[in-house]
Parts: structure tokens; sequence; C-alpha cells
């Protein structure tokens, strides 16, 4: 009997941890990993915040925690100080039931719950990525149930900055009830973010 995976193909690989696996294996006494984002000591091995593991040292020595599972939508607590972090305490949103928090695994796994709820829930179809965003994120659209995949202007190689006015352009000209993807901070993959100002401006666009 012919296997039920007989047909499967293996995935073309993943850019950066294919080159961290190359660093891995290279015998190079000078080599440098430039590859995944993290926090590396001198030697090049993983280097834990400080806070991190106190927050799991008391997580540790807290009896009160009893793994339970948590509610749908997440647990309570994280989400509601998440929310307000995000958006601020005294949030007109939050104040008026218009946003919430859902708790979900990851920075993928949460665009993944996202792109699906926007496709299956409230029927869009068309999304818009920054140009360059990381190397998912069509994908992950694609897959929800997204059938239109767009880029907007972000990064201007030539003066290795923002191209704001190429942004601004493309957002406004991205049709009415499409998704634009923004990243809040940390632009992966160049690091850039807008200024502050440059954010008011991209929210009066897309709201």
């Amino acid at each position: 009997m012919t296997s039920f995976f007989a047909n499967t193909t293996e995935a073309p690989p993943i850019e950066v941890f294919h080159m961290n696996k190359l660093y891995l294996d290279s015998t190079d006494p000078n080599k440098v990993n430039l590859t995944i984002g993290a926090y590396r000591t001198e030697e090049g091995k993983p280097w834990v915040l400080p806070v991190v593991r106190e927050a799991e040292r008391r997580l540790a020595n807290d009896e009160t925690l009893n793994h339970e599972y948590f509610p749908v939508l997440g647990f309570d607590p994280f989400t509601k100080a998440a929310t307000e972090l995000v958006l601020g305490v005294d949030s007109v949103a939050l104040k008026e039931g218009r946003a919430i928090g859902v708790q979900c695994l990851s920075g993928t796994g949460s665009l993944r719950a996202g792109a699906e709820f926007l496709a299956n829930v409230a029927g869009l179809k068309t999304v818009y990525v920054s140009d360059p965003t990381w190397g998912n994120h069509n994908l992950v659209f694609k897959n929800a149930g997204f059938q239109s995949l767009n880029k907007y202007r972000y990064w201007d190689t030539a003066n290795r900055q923002i191209n704001f006015e190429g942004l601004v352009e493309d957002l406004e000209n991205a049709p009415e009830r499409a998704v634009i993807l923004l990243h809040g901070c940390a632009h992966n993959p160049t690091g850039m973010d807008p200024t502050k100002e440059q954010w008011h401006k991209i929210a009066e666009i897309v709201k």
C-alpha cells in the first residue's frame, strides 16, 4: 500500500534558519553569527535577560499556579494588561468596548489567527504588507484565505531610510476594506520605524 505521504514534497528552507545551520556547521574560528536576532554572550551562547530569569524564578516559586486551562481567548489579566499597554489605560476604544486582546502563540501564530478572523469572519480578502517584510507574512495571509497580496513601499535602499512618501502614496491608493499590516516596533527586517509624527499620518490614512 502506498503511503499517504508518498507525494509530500519538502518545503524550501527558511533563509535565516538555513543560514544559521550553515553557521553552526562551519568550522571557521572567525565566524560571526548575524542570522537569527537573539541576544548572545561574547562566546556566542544564548544570553537570557535578568528580568526573564527573575520572572521564571517567581513563577517556579508561585504555588498558586496550577497549569489549569485558560479561557479560549487567553489569560484575562494578561490580555487586559497587554491591551492597556498598547492602547493606553484611558483608551476610548477600550472604554467603548471596541478593542479586546486575544492571547495567541507567538508573532506568527497571532498573525495567522488575526488573518483567519479577517478573512473568514469579516470577509476581507486584500492585504498590503511592507516591502520588505518578514518572509512568512505573505504565506500566512495567503493560507488564511486572502486572495490579493500587495506591497506598500517602505525601505529606500539607496538612501538607507524609510521611503515615507512612497509609503503614504501606496496606502492612500489602497482600496477600501484593504488590510494594512504594520510593524508596531522594530520593523522586521529593516529595524527602522516611523517617527511619532509619521505614525500620526499613517493613522489618518488607514483609519
